[in-house]
């Protein structure tokens, strides 16, 4: 006989789980006692909205589920927020909760919420343990629907009385299985399609940000010369200093990437998800587009593509490859003449010595300062359309940027994760001054675990990006601004090393300094959001549109 509790762990184990990130309660001290007897790592972390950002971004990471531990009530509540994040952002995670003894209780209603039913909408799969004879089958189901495409939150609750019952149940082992492939029938007709097109382009959104995806992609631009463009969740996934890259779709239009598209005669949109801003708009009549997913596409007034290739992204990529071997007719002239003028607009500013600094010089300094394999985690700000546009990532998962929820507070934790997948890569956190208070207690935590972490705190004194979208609305400038404390004092106050960049050009040697030094940093940089309107609206679209002009062109 073994005890639930204990079951419930050797479940994880058997899923190969290394780490569990979250805050226990009564309720599950009993799972703390058997986690404590096992070989998973407990990250003990200040908040649990903190803990399910970092098993969300474990499981973006590796592709295994992330694991999240809380008590009921407000510590089951605290996660709903990192759920929508891994539901919405396709990231394997796993939330378990406690709960009191559902067979009696002496306390009433205390603290008790149907925590099941709340977590429904932002969950694959939710369920409650009512005895320990069916806790492997529920474990091992769970994660089978977490890791699933499309990959996302799942919820157990693990009521205190069920864990302390014996049981003689055991760990299922999980099954091996491979994703189907797409039907023979939709790969000829794609394939004849761009066979028949004069000048196609790539789309690559957040569903190809995968290993494998990555490698055939890479070999399908590199036999075909077609150009591509990625989303913003699909920054990196094909190294983005490529001659065929034509750039981000950081904007929801009017930007040279969206000439580009138009100028193309077919789309083939590559893990296209619409939790992402629509990377182009279909109209009838006009471009056609091939859909390449592992689920079918969800059809709405702006898509409705006219070919949809559903299987593992991987194999019809590389199918396409192997049979698109003559493609020389295709003439991306145009394609490649709005992409020279794109990164040309893109170098304007990296150089910049005005302060507080502009976006332009902080993204080209970050970018100067990480090697190809370190990592950018973003929170949420107007500085993250800054980086998408502007930041060329050279491997995949290197810009863990959230364009699904789009969450502030997650980017402390997010890199934090990624150091515990990757410790021997530099990773920097850049964060907003708004975004890094909400989890800014969580530098305790990368102090106790010793973590090797730098943090570039982007600071304007106010919601910047909520300021830029008031003021383009016509509206008063109005109820956006607030004090910061003294960041520098505040991370040594944690024991993290704090620094202050007074001009411009103290970013790079200061950023440089601290990504290869030992120990938490934290960088105060005041940023200049001014150039937000000049070159993300009215100038950007202009030169934009002229660019496309057919006279110009």
């Amino acid at each position: 006989m073994i005890k639930a509790a204990d079951l419930v762990v050797k479940c994880l184990e058997n899923e190969g789980v290394e780490y569990v990130f979250g805050i226990p309660g009564e309720e599950n001290l009993d799972l703390l006692e058997s986690l404590r007897q096992s070989s998973i790592r407990l990250v003990l972390t200040r908040h649990e909205q903190s803990a399910g950002f970092m098993a969300a971004t474990y499981g973006r990471l590796t592709g295994r589920t992330g694991v999240s531990l809380s008590t009921l009530g407000p510590g089951a509540t605290n996660l709903v927020t990192a759920g929508a994040y891994a539901w919405l952002g396709g990231m394997p995670m796993l939330m378990i909760t406690g709960q009191k003894p559902i067979k009696k209780s002496k306390q009433g209603r205390f603290q008790i919420l149907n925590v099941v039913n709340m977590m429904e909408p932002v969950t694959k799969y939710t369920h409650q343990f009512a005895s320990a004879d069916n806790i492997p089958s529920r474990v091992r189901e769970a994660f089978r629907l977490a890791e699933e495409e499309k990959p996302g939150a799942v919820h157990l609750e693990l009521p205190e009385d069920i864990a302390a019952e014996l049981t003689e149940s055991r760990p299922i082992p999980p099954s091996l299985h491979r994703r189907p492939v797409a039907e023979q029938k939709s790969i000829a007709a794609a394939v004849d399609k761009l066979k028949s097109a004069r000048s196609p382009v790539l789309v690559i959104g957040a569903g190809a940000n995968r290993k494998l995806t990555a490698r055939v992609l890479t070999q399908l631009i590199a036999t075909t010369g077609i150009p591509f463009v990625t989303t913003q969740m699909g920054k990196g996934v094909v190294d983005e200093r490529d001659p065929r890259f034509l750039g981000n779709a950081a904007l929801s239009a009017g930007d040279f990437v969206h000439r580009a598209i138009e100028a193309a005669d077919l789309i083939v949109n590559i893990g296209h998800d619409v939790i992402e801003k629509p990377p182009f708009f279909m109209q009838q009549g006009g471009t056609e587009v091939i859909h390449v997913n592992f689920r079918s596409a969800e059809v709405d007034p702006v898509y409705f593509p006219q070919i949809e290739v559903i299987g593992d992204i991987a194999n019809t990529v590389w199918q396409l490859t192997e049979a698109l071997r003559n493609t020389a007719h295709w003439d991306f002239t145009r394609l490649l003449q709005i992409r020279e003028a794109n990164e040309a607009h893109l170098t304007e500013g990296s150089d910049d010595n005005r302060f507080p600094v502009y976006p332009q010089r902080l993204v080209a300094d970050v970018r100067k300062a990480l090697p190809s394999e370190g990592i950018v985690a973003l929170d949420n700000g107007i500085y993250k359309i800054w980086f998408a546009r502007n930041y060329k990532a050279h491997k995949p998962n290197t810009v863990l940027l959230d364009n699904a929820l789009a969450t502030m507070g997650a980017g402390l934790p997010s890199a934090m994760a990624a150091h515990l997948v990757y410790p021997e890569k530099p990773i920097l956190a850049v964060c907003g001054d708004g975004g890094f208070m909400m989890n800014s207690q969580e530098l305790e935590t990368a102090i106790r675990l010793k973590m090797n972490l730098t943090v570039l705190i982007l600071r304007d004194d106010g919601y910047g990006m909520i300021r830029w979208k008031q003021s383009n609305m016509g509206f008063a400038d109005f109820g956006l601004d607030y004090g910061n404390p003294d960041f520098v004092l505040y991370a040594e106050s944690y024991g993290a090393q704090g620094h202050r960049i007074a001009q411009a050009g103290d970013l790079l040697p200061r950023l440089q300094h601290c990504l290869t030094t030992p120990g938490v940093h934290l960088i105060d940089c005041p940023v200049d959001y001014s150039e937000n309107d000049r070159i993300l609206n009215t100038e950007l679209k202009a030169r934009s549109a002229a660019i496309c002009n057919p006279r110009s062109c």
